[in-house]
């Protein structure tokens, strides 16, 4: 008897914090369910041949949220994928709606302490481009996290989980929903 694969029937949509996790967790879902892995921030910033900094520096957050729309809109009409969304991408409610329409939107749940030991370091994060980022972060994360809370389904991101750890956990997740569909090879 052969053994059995999963199969992705929607886009798989990863949101939450910066630092949690999305896009190193994206590339090792993609991996272990053989579909393309997908990143909103990559391909936003391939289509304005400028980083995301450049862009918030240049035409500002409202500009930058209207093509992070257009982008998901686009990525979510094709074929399933695991895809990334940046930090943000989730608050908008058009985005929130199209993801959960058209996708499965799962919550990578980080406690600040992860999330500061992760991203306290990059240079990266224009939202972080403050005088206390730590306190900019805490109020971000106290904002957001009642609009995560809105995703299908949540997995606990924690500092001893591998990314491998973590990938096994979102599939389990998924698995226990009923969103993934078993097929013989």
């Amino acid at each position: 008897m052969p053994p059995n694969t999963l199969t992705l029937t929607r886009p798989l949509v990863l949101v939450g914090m910066m630092g949690a996790g999305k896009t190193a967790i994206g590339g090792a879902l993609a991996r272990k369910l053989g579909v393309q892995f997908l990143d909103s921030d990559e391909e936003l910033v391939r289509a304005a041949d400028r980083s995301i900094a450049e862009i918030f520096e240049r035409d500002g957050e409202g500009f930058f949220r209207a093509r992070e729309t257009e982008v998901i809109s686009r990525l979510l009409d094709g074929v399933p994928a695991v895809l990334s969304t940046g930090g943000g991408a989730f608050l908008s409610e058009v985005n929130r709606k199209l993801i959960n329409t058209k996708g499965i939107s799962v919550w990578l749940q980080a406690d600040l302490p992860l999330l500061w030991s992760r991203v306290r370091h990059k240079t990266t994060r224009p939202l972080l481009r403050t005088d206390d980022p730590l306190a900019t972060l805490t109020e971000i994360f106290n904002a957001r996290t009642p609009i995560y809370a809105h995703a299908q389904l949540s997995v606990e991101a924690r500092p001893e989980y591998s990314i491998d750890d973590m990938a096994d956990k979102v599939i389990q997740t998924l698995k226990d929903a009923n969103y993934l569909k078993e097929t013989d090879t």
